[in-house]
């Protein structure tokens, strides 16, 4: 069979590009930026297979136009929610994606901007930076204790799993999980964690509350005014998982009215776009979607799609077929 004709939407680690073009003619885009709505009905009517990722907008007509064309999505990342799986499946496209590899990174992060929130990092070296700081003193910038606190976690698959096992064996912390189906007693015990039915049941227990769900239209908002009011006052929200999670006028009315007592995120609803009300709120660690930033993960990340892809083309079913 041919080799076939992919394009991959943004720059890739050079490993991973390596491996691609040992199975594909592959089109690369450097400089890297992001792809326009006519670049992508343009690549719709030339290439096998289009390797996106997470930052990627397809526009509706893309799937129309790719239609007996485009064989495959061979998705970078684990999130899929900017693929219309529907139309996708309709238009005889192929969609896998990139799971595992990225769980333990995104953890991290998680757990990172969980101490950089609750410490008040980000203020203290803002502080510093400006030349504020006038030295030690008992009551600057006070922050919350982790050790021992609760954990909320909303999505308990392999990073919310992770995120549980750091919380728990690292700093002691009680953990509460939801999650959509109920979770094992032994997966749940392996992170001392016990499992409610609602968000809010979770919220109303939790100092921290983590989210590691997926995102799309099931859980677009799940994060509402509702789940807010049930938090602790003074509780501190971590999103690593998709933006459009969290309703983000609720997430400032909660801000605003000191009933969150702060936030460490690491995504948002329309990003790379940033509302202008986060700069407002010192309280707020922000990252630029950073949680498989890691050399080892992102270059993993690029083998799993090639990987997938070679299968595909190959007649075997992908390892990581979505649809």
């Amino acid at each position: 069979m041919a080799r076939p004709s992919v394009l991959v939407t943004r720059a890739w680690p050079a490993a991973a590009e390596a491996r691609l073009e040992e199975v594909a003619d592959a089109t690369f885009r450097h400089p890297d930026r992001p792809m326009t709505g006519d670049e992508f009905l343009a690549a719709a009517g030339r290439y096998d297979a289009i390797l996106p990722t997470v930052s990627d907008h397809l526009p509706e007509a893309f799937y129309d136009t790719a239609a007996g064309r485009v064989k495959l999505l061979a998705n970078y990342g684990v999130g899929f929610n900017h693929i219309d799986l529907d139309r996708a499946r309709a238009a005889g496209i192929a969609v896998t994606n990139t799971p595992g590899v990225l769980t333990d990174c995104t953890a991290d992060m998680a757990m990172g901007l969980l101490l950089a929130a609750a410490r008040r990092i980000g203020e203290g070296e803002r502080e510093l930076r400006a030349g504020q700081w006038a030295g030690w003193r008992p009551t600057h910038l006070v922050g919350t204790r982790v050790t021992g606190a609760t954990l909320g976690i909303v999505g308990f698959g392999r990073i919310g799993q992770a995120m549980a096992r750091r919380a728990h064996h690292g700093f002691g912390m009680r953990v509460v999980v939801q999650n959509r189906s109920p979770v094992a007693t032994q997966t749940l015990a392996a992170c001392g964690a016990t499992q409610v039915d609602t968000v809010e049941q979770v919220a109303a227990q939790a100092d921290f509350l983590s989210l590691h769900c997926p995102g799309g239209a099931e859980t677009r908002h799940l994060i509402g005014a509702s789940v807010f009011d049930a938090m602790k006052p003074g509780a501190i929200l971590i999103n690593t998982a998709r933006g459009d999670v969290v309703d983000e006028d609720a997430l400032f009315a909660a801000l605003d009215s000191g009933r969150l007592g702060g936030a460490g995120l690491d995504v948002y609803q329309n990003e790379p776009a940033l509302d202008a009300r986060f700069l407002a709120h010192d309280t707020c660690v922000l990252a630029p979607h950073l949680g498989s930033a890691t050399q080892a993960t992102r270059e993993a990340m690029g083998l799993k799609a090639v990987e997938n892809l070679r299968a595909f083309f190959a007649g075997d079913t992908p390892p990581d077929q979505v649809t």
